[in-house]
């Protein structure tokens, strides 16, 4: 396949490339994440960069913008050799950074975000009426329809990143980085974020798009690097790829994949529904975030939760795990009515949870691997009765080893892993709790392909092995290829329950979801 056209026309009048890195190098104790990497972005492009968690993207990125010093190589910006001590001075290089994790303030209207730092200001004081009229013709120049003064907290996340990225484009950006913009996203925003990212690629802006969603970069992208390891795999015109020889250029060889669960492994799980069930909701509720509804999740049972973001797949399984408590309704265990009102009492009948917020509300960043994977069982043995040292570090190996946890170094702090590697670390907490279910919400999300079929390996293990599973996904894909039954959510409310026979599709699942019933 030959490069797209409006690759080889915007790259034909820009011989230059607006940034250039050479030969970048960055080391962390124990570990070389980055050796020998090149990267080149031209004016108005849009430029993938791939690879596994733990392959140095983040480190790469964050070298770019002056968050790492490099230990080696060399950044050209427009010519010139630069050197960043800080991300400001990057910023005032021309490269700026929306991350996925966007920094803004809910608390402030959208023309505040926006210009925060550089408000119009008239006699020492802020000039209010010229910063809403400034945001207001920022947005219109990019065909964005927002009112300027409303709370930002009012808007979906799609729109928080719009505005993330105008406010970063507004301190004259020559190389825009997004760092996994659309991991929050659903189909018709991402659409939206897409049309802005391509005003501004006409533009003449240099984007560098970093992803998970291998059809968004074909959608989008026009040339890809790929880093494995720490090092340059290669840089491809999109076109010159198919997604399976991309997946084997950032996996360095064949591609292992799941398939969907055999018919043995159906019948086998639906011998396992006729006997008693672990653990049952009945008409659970939390009035304004989840509907009355019935479950019922057998030993060894993988049940997938699917439906639209906002439709109360999340807000059902923290009632089962005590992170949130119900209005009304009751859940039985074990045939025995049950109570669990913190999690406290859910870990102490050994059901394991694993947020989708891996950051804010699973693991913490500034202890080492080794302590944030034995937490869970430490608080399960109250601390009067401490984990001996070699007791902790002979559970970390083990995990370690199991899942594959890159860089395989204990006492790294945990903020310093990939995002792959930070979710293994965090399946590891739990699973050294031996869970007799095991919820995870949005496991996959944000990590590379490879991580993912390792993590739907590990669950299908699981449950082969006993364990029942809850499993929270967007990937209808991922929901269909894992689960026994499958609960559809639309609007708070849990509206069919499926038997994931050869009659379940996506297509079928979707159309559920937007009647409300199954057809």
């Amino acid at each position: 396949m030959s490069a797209p056209p409006s690759l080889r026309t915007r790259t034909a009048g820009h011989p230059r490339p607006v940034l250039e890195a050479h030969g970048i190098r960055k080391r962390f104790p124990g570990v070389l994440a980055l050796d020998d990497v090149a990267l080149k972005l031209h004016p108005g492009e849009v430029h993938a960069l791939m690879g596994e968690n733990g392959a140095g993207k983040s480190t790469l990125i964050k070298v770019l913008t002056g968050v790492h010093p490099a230990d080696g190589g060399s950044i050209v910006v427009d010519g010139r050799q630069r050197h960043f001590d800080d991300p400001l001075q990057a910023q005032h290089a021309g490269i700026s950074t929306v991350y996925q994790e966007v920094n803004l303030c809910p608390n402030l209207s959208v023309a505040e975000n926006i210009l925060i730092g550089r408000e119009p200001r008239r006699f020492g004081l802020v000039h209010w009426s010229a910063l809403r009229r400034r945001a207001a013709e920022l947005l219109a120049e990019l065909d964005l329809d927002v009112d300027v003064t409303s709370l930002l907290s009012t808007h979906s996340p799609a729109v928080r990143q719009l505005v993330a990225i105008v406010r970063a484009v507004d301190v004259s950006a020559k190389v825009l980085v997004l760092d996994e913009p659309t991991s929050s996203l659903d189909r018709e925003e991402v659409a939206q974020l897409f049309a802005l990212v391509r005003r501004l690629r006409d533009r003449g802006v240099a984007i560098l798009f970093v992803t998970h969603f291998l059809d968004q970069v074909f959608d989008i992208c026009d040339r890809v690097t790929i880093l494995r390891n720490g090092r340059l795999e290669g840089e491809y015109p999109i076109g010159d790829l198919t997604h399976v020889s991309l997946v084997q250029r950032m996996v360095g060889g064949e591609l292992a994949t799941l398939d969907k669960l055999s018919d043995r492994a159906h019948a086998d799980a639906a011998e396992r529904a006729t006997g008693k069930p672990l653990l049952q909701a009945r008409q659970l509720t939390r009035t304004g975030h989840v509907e009355p509804y019935d479950l019922d999740i057998h030993p060894g049972e993988v049940i997938g939760l699917a439906g639209l973001l906002g439709s109360g797949r999340t807000e059902a399984a923290r009632l089962l795990f005590g992170a949130d408590s119900p209005d009304a309704g009751e859940l039985i265990m074990d045939g025995e009515p049950v109570s669990l009102r913190t999690p406290r009492n859910a870990v102490a009948r050994r059901i394991a949870f694993c947020s989708e917020n891996r950051k804010s509300e699973g693991l913490i960043g500034e202890l080492t691997v080794r302590e944030n994977i034995v937490l869970a069982l430490q608080a399960a043995r109250g601390w009067t009765r401490p984990l001996s040292r070699a007791k902790q570090d002979e559970l970390t190996h083990h995990w370690i080893d199991a899942l594959d946890i890159r860089p395989a170094a204990p006492e790294a702090q945990v903020r310093h892993l990939s995002g792959g590697n930070q979710q293994k670390v965090l399946l590891a907490r739990w699973l050294l709790t031996e869970p007799r279910l095991l919820i995870l919400d949005e496991p996959t999300r944000g990590i590379d392909i490879g991580a993912k079929a390792e993590i739907q390996k590990l669950v299908a293990r699981l449950a082969a092995d006993g364990t029942s599973v809850l499993f929270i996904s967007a990937e209808l894909e991922e929901v269909l290829r894992l689960s026994h039954r499958i609960a559809v959510l639309r609007d708070h409310r849990m509206v069919a329950i499926l038997t994931n026979d050869d009659s379940v599709t996506p297509e079928r699942i979707l159309a559920t979801i937007a009647t409300g019933a199954d057809s």
